[in-house]
Parts: structure tokens; C-alpha cells; sequence
């Protein structure tokens, strides 16, 4: 619900502040499938990989829950971060963007397929991929090492602060028809 709520706020944001639409000229369509991409990916699939997978994959109690200081000197604890921040970017750019891109397909195509949708938005994942890989790991590289550093119950509450600022940036630069 918080994944939907924030995502859907985040794309009204870009068209009514940064892209200056006016409010009787919002594009719904637009903003439901960041709503609903929003409960889907945000909400459902990035809770189970973010909290029970990295739970599963390392030892994120121990170091999330050291100083700062203590962290900084802990090398298996550092290592773990930097493979939870490759493992995240991983995700994000093979499976967060191509889904990204299928939904806005499914909203915009015109189409009832999925076929058509899956086609077009990977289209437009490869087409976008350049630019959108470079700003992901601009945006996520240091987000993720603040993320994974953090005690675990901060984690989701961090990233929805920092994916709400990336949801309106890619609402204004890749949200339109």
C-alpha cells in the first residue's frame, strides 16, 4: 500500500510540478501504472528480495547493527555490502527496468496481448538503456551502500525516501506516451 500510495505521488509529482501540467490535464492512465507497478514491484517482489532474500544470502543483522566506525573496519561485513549493492544494481537494471518498461507497454500499447506489451517493452528497455543504466547506478550505486548499511528495520523506509525521488525522475523522463 505505502509502495503504491509513494509511486503513484511520485509520478503525480512530475507531471504537475517539474513537467508543470495542470491538474485537470493529468494523465490517469499514466499514473495508475505507476500505482500499480508500484504495488507489484515496489511493494511485493523488492520486500521479499531486500528483506527475506539478503536475510537468506548474508549476514545482514551483524553488520547492520554495528557504529559506523565498527563497520568501517569490518572487511567480510564490507564485502557483503558491496555484493548486496552488485546484486541490487543486478536487479535493478535486468529486471526492475524491462518490467518498468513491460508495464508502461501494457498501459500504453493499445493492446490487450502481453505478447505485444513484453515485445515493446523491451524495445524500449534496450532503446533507453544507455542513459537509464548510467543515471540507475548514479542514483542506486550510493543509495544501495547507505540501504545496506543501515539496521535492517530502516531499510525499506531509506530506499522508499530515495525510490520516490528516482520513480519521479523516470515518471518525467520515461512516464509519457
Amino acid at each position: 500500500m505505502i509502495a503504491s500510495a509513494k509511486t503513484a505521488a511520485a509520478d503525480l509529482l512530475a507531471q504537475v510540478v517539474i513537467a508543470r501540467t495542470p491538474l485537470d490535464q493529468v494523465d490517469w492512465e499514466r499514473n495508475l501504472l505507476f500505482c500499480v507497478f508500484g504495488a507489484l514491484y515496489l511493494g511485493l517482489f523488492q520486500y521479499a528480495y531486500q528483506v527475506n532474500v539478503f536475510k537468506r544470502l548474508f549476514d545482514v543483522d551483524k553488520f547492520t547493527s554495528q557504529t559506523w566506525e565498527e563497520k568501517l573496519k569490518d572487511g567480510p561485513g564490507l564485502r557483503a555490502l558491496a555484493a548486496q549493492t552488485a546484486l541490487d544494481l543486478t536487479v535493478l537494471t535486468f529486471i526492475y527496468l524491462p518490467t518498468f518498461y513491460i508495464f508502461k507497454a501494457s498501459v500504453f500499447s493499445g493492446s490487450s496481448d502481453p505478447l505485444v506489451w513484453a515485445s515493446s517493452g523491451v524495445e524500449s528497455y534496450q532503446t533507453n538503456f544507455a542513459k537509464d543504466e548510467v543515471d540507475l547506478i548514479k542514483v542506486w550505486a550510493p543509495a544501495d551502500l547507505v540501504c545496506f548499511s543501515v539496521p535492517l528495520y530502516l531499510r525499506l523506509p531509506v530506499r522508499h525516501v530515495v525510490s520516490f525521488v528516482w520513480t519521479a525522475y523516470l515518471s518525467f523522463a520515461r512516464g509519457g506516451h
